[in-house]
């Protein structure tokens, strides 16, 4: 998979530090995944949600941050969409961001 903006992840590790090498792990799992269906990524990840329209949910640190990703199975693309505090995760619309 092409996981499109790590920056994202790097500016939210800068803050939360507690969840560098969490996000770092996922990154490099998720960049060396050839998932080609949510069946996939429950198999890899039994926690993680899936969502409508490609949208996938990844608990981070133990569910206290939320990672939002929208996966385009056939191009092999994961696009970092949302990542946050459980708070946070609360407050938006995972189908609208």
């Amino acid at each position: 998979m092409r996981v499109v903006a790590k920056k994202i992840l790097r500016d939210f590790w800068e803050k939360h530090s507690d969840s560098e090498d969490q996000l770092k792990t996922w990154y490099k799992e998720a960049s060396k995944a050839k998932w080609t269906s949510p069946t996939d990524i429950k198999n890899e990840y039994p926690k993680a949600s899936i969502l409508k329209a490609g949208r996938v949910v990844f608990n981070i640190c133990g569910n206290k941050y939320r990672l939002i990703t929208h996966i385009n199975f056939l191009r092999q693309w994961v696009f970092i969409r949302f990542i946050g505090t459980h708070t946070d995760y609360d407050k938006i619309d995972t189908e609208k961001i």
